[in-house]
């Protein structure tokens, strides 16, 4: 059964800490804050540090967009964990003012995104996450298929999904197949350049 992280004031974030700058975690140079706590608890895990939800610190939401707002290279802003989708309000409110800098929102998740859908529709701040999300990096990871040549990703099952406003994007107009990003496609950029142009 999943466990929830009690409800926090959503001007404060739980993290287990951030990265300024890295470019191993989606495309362009990336501001990345990892959140704390994480029920999913896969096998292997690469930060099982973030899995306790009483651990981490706890940080101001305009703290966070102040720092992210003072390096203009940033290509934009991305949530790890832990799992972020457990402290969607806070990272609503970051991921909007991102968006009005004109910068891109990745998210990695251990939910599936079919699964991300079912519980939005009983709570409004994960569905504002998902339309705020620009790159989805979905599903647990599987030790067994763990593999290094994988870009952004620990193992082979994790999608990298492009979403528009929450859903799967779909340019070839088939509802039923989910734009699934090919790891080609998804070479590292330029901050200039902007994430829609390789979508």
């Amino acid at each position: 059964m999943e466990r929830e992280l009690p409800k926090k004031d959503i001007a404060r974030l739980r993290v287990n800490g951030i990265v300024e700058e890295s470019i191993a975690d989606g495309p362009g140079l990336r501001y990345v804050i990892f959140t704390q706590g994480c029920h999913h608890r896969c096998k292997g895990c690469h930060n099982p540090g973030t899995h306790c939800p009483e651990g981490g610190y706890l940080l101001n939401t305009d703290e966070i967009i102040a720092q992210f707002s003072e390096n203009p290279l940033l290509s934009g802003i991305t949530f790890s964990g832990g799992e972020p989708f457990l402290q969607p309000a806070p990272l609503c409110e970051i991921a909007e003012q991102v968006r009005k800098f004109g910068k891109t929102v990745v998210t990695y998740t251990g939910y599936v995104h079919e699964r991300l859908l079912d519980i939005s529709r009983h709570d409004h701040d994960v569905s504002r996450l998902l339309e705020l999300t620009d790159i989805l990096f979905e599903g647990p990871f599987i030790e067994g298929l763990r593999s290094l040549e994988l870009l952004y990703r620990g193992s082979s099952n994790q999608r990298i999904l492009a979403l528009r406003n929450g859903k799967v994007m779909d340019p070839g107009g088939d509802k039923r197949q989910p734009e699934i990003i090919s790891q080609s496609s998804l070479k590292p950029f330029p901050p200039e350049m902007p994430c829609k142009n390789f979508l």
